[in-house]
């Protein structure tokens, strides 16, 4: 029988990161670990090529995701998983450290990633485990009237941020990115991010920066254009909800992912025996024991443990938010 698997975290350098928090939070999970560089993001679990997620425990330990998946199949992932995405984990889940503004960006829907570029679209959401007071994040348009030219003239003009939604946020905020919606997270914010498997971003404005170098970064202009969902607004992508103590609260629910929080206060026994589907847990705040079978793993904050699908129950403990991912 398999077991709760944990994942060697993977840093990735942004020109946008910080050198506190995934530092000092990853230091001893696996990941190797520079002081002199700015990490923008933990890629948790990722079956990018390239950057498929090793695991750090049990007798799996050394194998990576795709190579887990070829073995145990719908074991692991679900059968429908397995006949929908093959050996391709359908998830990419990251943490971020948004020491700076992010690049404004957009991300193509699977019709346009698939002609252009052979590959998924990149539909996302956000958790906000972490912000300075005052801190913001753009996403959608404030007018859900505006035209193609419209946004190319603003574009043109360097009033792109002016025509976006801008909104403050608070930890437990829940973002929900559809592909095609114009989004960029904001300094001073730490969030937990799920998407679709694909690492495709088209970016359009940088806010005039340049690197250590005085070097720009590429814009994606044209490409963008065609990819961007005009009428999405931020207050449809602003999720609501109320947590309740042992209960999973339902937050996203699309056709790529459902992501639920669980409120965990004490110990609670979870039935995953009618779901055909992996469980991902992301602990954001506080610690929790997940115990499947014989097999007990601890969660803190920015871990996160798989749980495989042909898991019946799973026992909690702790006290913690815990995100649930799953898909149905």
């Amino acid at each position: 029988m398999l077991y709760p698997i944990k994942f060697i975290p993977r840093l990735k350098e942004r020109l946008w990161g910080g050198k506190e928090l995934l530092a000092t939070v990853k230091a001893g999970k696996g990941a190797k670990i520079d002081p002199e560089k700015a990490y923008g993001e933990s890629w948790e679990l990722s079956a990018v090529e390239g950057d498929e997620s090793v695991v750090a425990n049990g007798f799996l330990k050394k194998n990576n995701i795709e190579e887990i998946t070829e073995v145990y199949m719908g074991n692991l992932v679900g059968e429908k998983n397995y006949d929908r995405f093959g050996l391709t984990f359908p998830l990419l889940i990251k943490s971020l450290d948004c020491n700076d503004v992010l690049s404004v960006q957009v991300h193509p829907d699977d019709e346009l990633a698939q002609e252009r570029h052979n590959s998924y679209g990149k539909t996302e959401m956000w958790y906000v485990s972490g912000c300075k007071p005052g801190a913001a994040l753009y996403v959608g348009f404030k007018d859900t009237s505006l035209t193609r030219e419209a946004y190319l003239q603003a574009l043109n003009e360097d009033r792109l941020p002016e025509i976006m939604n801008r909104v403050e946020v608070k930890v437990g905020d829940v973002f929900f990115i559809p592909a095609g919606t114009v989004h960029a997270l904001g300094r001073g914010i730490e969030v937990v991010e799920i998407q679709q498997t694909s690492d495709i971003t088209y970016r359009i404005y940088d806010w005039n920066r340049v690197d250590d170098k005085g070097n720009a970064r590429e814009l994606h202009t044209a490409l963008a254009v065609d990819a961007i969902d005009f009428s999405k607004d931020g207050d449809s992508c602003h999720i609501k909800y109320e947590k309740q103590a042992n209960k999973s609260v339902k937050m996203v629910d699309c056709p790529y992912f459902t992501t639920n929080v669980i409120a965990l206060d004490g110990e609670k026994e979870f039935d995953y025996m009618s779901l055909d589907s992996f469980v991902l847990y992301i602990c954001t705040e506080g610690e929790a024991e997940v115990k499947m079978g014989e097999h007990c793993e601890k969660l803190t904050p920015y871990e996160l443990v798989m749980i495989p699908a042909e898991a019946d129950t799973v026992t909690l403990s702790g006290k913690a938010t815990l995100l649930e991912v799953y898909i149905k």
